[in-house]
């Protein structure tokens, strides 16, 4: 039997740091996703052992302030992205500004010089994988992804998500159905 499970990595990273932060005694706050503020000094031996028990799952602390801000960005850009149906209406250089309080100019640039692509490709990439996710987990038709994804048309998600995997979204649901068919007469 197979069964399809949808993550919530917020939710499961905010979880994980908090039960080992309160397991390990430290007092602290959760300021962003991804921004911990300590409230009172942390021993050596408590703090390596939390660096430790991130590590086992994959979550490391990022002491470069260039890398802090483009992961910023990065946790910025997929709230908006999962959050877009409550209906960001403005333009994403200018939420970008607006939320971390730079220019956009300087965010692109940093963000281009860290991670070697733009801040419009990787909005893109997160679209079509929120709009994938939503393929896969919900009954949603194209038309009420791409507005709940704010594209201007199903035409303009087609040719993006075409773009970015190298198929269409109708060729990605028939793949989808034809697994889950293939699956269930497994079972």
């Amino acid at each position: 039997m197979k069964i399809f499970i949808k993550f919530d990595f917020t939710r499961i990273c905010t979880r994980v740091i908090d039960e080992k932060l309160v397991g390990l005694g430290i007092k602290y706050r959760m300021l962003n996703f991804g921004e911990i503020e300590f409230l009172e000094e942390v021993p050596d031996d408590k703090m390596k052992a939390f660096n430790a028990i991130l590590k086992e799952y994959g979550i490391e602390k990022i002491e470069n302030q260039k890398v802090i801000l483009v992961q910023k960005i990065k946790d910025t850009i997929i709230d908006m992205v999962l959050n877009s149906d409550e209906a960001i209406n403005v333009k994403s250089s200018v939420y970008l500004s607006e939320k971390l309080g730079h220019s956009y100019g300087y965010l692109s640039n940093l963000f281009s010089e860290v991670t070697y692509t733009s801040v419009e490709n990787f909005i893109i990439l997160q679209r079509i994988e929120h709009a994938k996710s939503l393929m896969i987990n919900t009954d949603l038709s194209l038309t009420e992804i791409a507005y709940r994804l704010q594209y201007s048309s199903v035409a303009h998600l087609s040719t993006q998500f075409k773009n970015t995997t190298g198929i269409t979204p109708t060729t990605f649901q028939r793949i989808i159905s034809k697994r889950r068919e293939l699956n269930t007469n497994k079972n």
